[in-house]
């Protein structure tokens, strides 16, 4: 294949030298759509409040009971998706491993044995500190896996240099006997064509990691990469139970593999708001498990190293890298890529800072950078348009669960908790005055209240996937992780659809993001 055919497949945005002619208006176009529907909605909703009251009360009455429906579905995929990570903790993966039969290995696969595989573990790093680095390798250092057979890659940012070198230098001496390897870097700053950022280091590191293993005469098939924050501590046997689904996959060799992110490292120090936000996520990518063929990866998630080369590694030019790199190789491959969930979980940082505020700015700004995920919806449009190969119902899907994902975060909670009453104070005496105007309120009301079965199954579920209480914690804190649910419609505003909103507005105006590093902070 020639790979100028697929040259879309690294655009970073509409300005991007790859793009000539109409595709760059094609391409600024579909970075206008996402806001431009979401503005559009809410703008539509309070002008026909105030001259089509009877018609926009009508759509807020059957979007509610939409959200009912959606309210339902979504609790039971969570129930389902809590049930299946809990069985996945319970079941002694490296035994299973050890038992595996040759005749359930994927036959992509020209190696059957286990042992002969290696793990490639990538952890980028930028202004963390030597604490935080220390203890995640801490963490790797005491799985219930074969150690010779990982190699950790460490790799900080030049843009703190003095910092990066402090921390690859107490790395290889304090764990460098370990592990099979322990490879580190420094990602150059200032190369030509790339956004500082996770996806530019993850390839530099990756780099550099496979030229130590070519010369170590190890194949590239042999070679499964994990890639993390460098805040994620895996559980004993996560890499026991990654190999055994690398092996058992249908093709491993065009698979990503998912584990379950939760946020519980210092969940019992987050405040409340924090707390709520990162189980909202979490919850939200659990339910996205279930159904993997309408998600992408987020966070931490594994693949063949070999497919990685093929298709050039991470593109280094967005922000949403973690995302980016599934819906690039699934054009790159012409559909013939899936996601295999995994339901292992990973668990990683909830947002923390030395006083409130400060954690409250950072929540915001890490939803602003998820939101700005909403580039992918550009990206995912145009190379459905440009490539042909893959059948129209899979490239339609892909496109419209996007858009129409993005779309939701930044405008159903508004319309659901802000909107719904916009009919009776600006319809006017005459609208008042009618039954619908009656019953209006009375209805959003009752179908509210039925929908609030997703707060209560996620405030069932938050006690069975966080930790145990610490000792320094009185037994009432449960009932505050209980109770923190009621504050929902606060965060789904203001730490969902506002900052998604901003996202997809700087989107559509060209005011393109950056990467913003979530600083870390433990108790």
């Amino acid at each position: 294949m020639n790979n100028n055919d697929k040259y879309y497949l690294d655009i970073g945005n509409a300005k991007d030298t790859l793009l000539k002619g109409n595709d760059k208006l094609i391409y600024r176009s579909l970075e206008i759509l996402p806001g431009f529907l979401s503005w559009g909605t809410i703008i539509l909703a309070i002008i026909g409040s105030k001259f089509w009251p009877v018609a926009t009360a009508y759509f807020i009455i059957i979007f509610d009971f939409y959200w009912f429906i959606k309210a339902v579905y979504l609790a039971v995929h969570q129930k389902v998706s809590v049930r299946q990570m809990k069985e996945a903790m319970e079941i002694d993966w490296l035994e299973r491993l050890k038992n595996l039969p040759e005749s359930k290995v994927s036959p992509i696969l020209k190696e059957k044995n286990w042992l002969n595989f290696y793990h490639l573990v990538i952890l980028p790093f930028a202004n963390e500190g030597w604490p935080i680095v220390k203890h995640t390798l801490e963490v790797f250092s005491q799985i219930d896996y074969p150690k010779e057979k990982i190699i950790i890659a460490l790799g900080g940012e030049e843009t703190n240099k003095k910092n990066a070198e402090e921390i690859v230098e107490r790395a290889k001496k304090e764990f460098g006997n370990d592990f099979f390897q322990l490879i580190t870097s420094i990602h150059p700053k200032g190369i030509e064509n790339e956004l500082a950022g996770k996806g530019s280091n993850e390839t530099w590191i990756t780099k550099q990691a496979r030229g130590k293993i070519k010369s170590l005469n190890i194949p590239e098939e042999m070679i499964i990469v994990s890639v993390s924050d460098i805040d994620t501590e895996i559980y004993p046997q996560y890499f026991a139970c990654l190999t055994y689904h690398y092996l058992t996959a249908k093709n491993p060799l065009r698979s990503s593999f998912q584990p379950s992110p939760l946020f519980n490292n210092n969940i019992w120090d987050a405040p409340a708001i924090s707390r709520v936000a990162s189980l909202s996520s979490s919850f939200w990518h659990m339910i996205e498990e279930e159904r993997p063929e309408h998600s992408a990866t987020f966070s931490s998630q594994a693949m063949g190293l070999k497919p990685l080369v093929e298709m050039n590694y991470w593109n280094v030019k967005n922000v949403s890298e973690d995302s980016r790199i599934f819906f690039k190789a699934f054009f790159y491959f012409d559909g013939r890529y899936q996601i295999v969930p995994i339901f292992y979980p990973v668990s990683m940082d909830a947002n923390l800072d030395k006083t409130f505020w400060r954690t409250m700015k950072n929540v915001y700004l890490q939803q602003r950078r998820w939101g700005w995920g909403a580039e992918n919806i550009p990206y995912v449009i145009f190379a459905s348009l440009k490539n042909k190969k893959i059948k129209i119902r899979e490239r339609l899907r892909y496109s419209f669960n996007q858009l129409e994902g993005f779309w939701s975060w930044a405008t159903n909670s508004i319309i659901i908790f802000m909107l719904g009453w916009l009919p009776l104070i600006l319809g006017g005496e005459k609208f008042n005055q009618t039954v619908l105007s009656y019953n209006l309120p009375r209805l959003t009301r009752l179908i509210m209240i039925f929908a609030m079965i997703g707060i209560i199954s996620s405030a069932y579920y938050t006690v069975k996937i966080i930790p145990s209480r610490p000792i320094n914690r009185y037994r009432k804190k449960y009932l505050i992780m209980i109770l923190q649910w009621l504050i929902i419609p606060i965060s789904l505003i203001v730490f969902g659809a506002i900052p998604a909103l901003e996202s997809q507005t700087r989107l559509m105006l060209g005011k393109y993001m950056g990467f913003w590093n979530t600083p870390k902070y433990r108790k």
